[in-house]
């Protein structure tokens, strides 16, 4: 909270469920404090939709809400630069920056996570993360995000914006640092199965649009996490056991995504990652069919 203290109009913290004095120290700052019904399932977006409404109470004239991670801390001069982005084109709805890990050499999971905020490129994209600088107008239009998302509210909001015809734009500029505290494997793995459901949902909501939202990614997950895996099994065990041979053709897409330029660490964990994503894809699928409600998917 201290990054945006004194550079923002209002402040607003929105608080789930801790047991600390969180909202008490946020008010004694000089900033506001919403504090959620715990009783209702939380979500990431069903908090920012409650932060953006009391927001929008205690402010309604203003053009702009910029939304920060819990985790994250804002850049200096980032309101002024994402702001002035969103002053010089009035159909851009969405401006965010370069998100970087505070402690990237910490531990191996917080250095590919730093890797992924790096590997996004600036300019026309079609999704944001959740820290991010909004035209209210644009938010509003599209009635926020989707309460009943577990996780990937912020791509999705940025679909429906794009198809009412609003620009997502990536500056090339420093917006925020973001502190993973990923200390363990099973934390990067919860990450990915995160993202394999947000894939899963992605396409049952919106897969059949002309964009095929989220088609691709589920697919390249399905094939390297599913397809291939019991392919190879099934036909070293119905035909020759020499068809075990084909295991390697995860190594040779380590290869090949290393000679594109993507360090041999991070290649090999961007193959190990379809099988968390693939669980992620298939526990989505489960709940659905099942009719169960589907729990968040934390990774700290």
């Amino acid at each position: 909270m201290n990054s945006v203290l004194g550079r923002a109009a209002l402040v607003d913290y929105v608080d789930s469920g801790s047991t600390d004095a969180s909202v008490s120290e946020a008010r004694a700052r000089g900033g506001e404090g919403v504090e959620l019904d715990m009783s209702v399932p939380f979500t990431a977006a069903r908090a920012r939709n409650a932060g953006y409404a009391r927001v929008k109470a205690l402010a309604p004239e203003g053009d702009f809400v910029q939304f920060l991670d819990g985790d994250c801390e804002l850049d200096e001069d980032w309101l002024r630069k994402g702001g002035a982005a969103l002053l010089d084109a009035d159909r851009i709805a969405v401006v965010c920056g370069r998100r970087r890990e505070k402690f990237p050499d910490a531990t191996l999971w917080n250095a590919l996570t730093d890797a992924e905020w790096a590997a996004a490129q600036p300019g026309d994209v079609k999704a944001c993360g959740g820290d991010v600088l909004l035209r209210r107008a644009a938010f509003e239009a599209v009635d926020g995000f989707r309460e009943d998302l577990i996780a990937g509210e912020e791509p999705e909001l940025c679909f429906r914006l794009r198809a009412q015809g609003w620009t997502i734009l990536r500056l090339d500029a420093e917006m925020t640092r973001h502190d993973a505290d990923m200390t363990r494997m099973s934390q990067w793995w919860q990450r990915c199965r995160r993202a394999g459901h947000t894939f899963a949902e992605g396409v049952a909501l919106h897969g059949s649009s002309s964009e095929r939202y989220r088609i691709h990614e589920l697919r390249r997950t399905l094939f390297w996490g599913l397809a291939l895996p019991l392919g190879i099994v099934t036909t070293a065990w119905l035909i020759t056991p020499w068809f075990w041979a084909l295991v390697l053709i995860y190594p040779t897409q380590n290869l090949r995504l290393a000679g594109k330029g993507t360090p041999p660490i991070e290649a090999a964990f961007l193959m190990l990652s379809k099988f968390p994503e693939l669980q992620g894809v298939i526990g989505y699928w489960y709940g659905r069919l099942s009719g169960r409600r589907l729990r968040l998917i934390e990774y700290k």
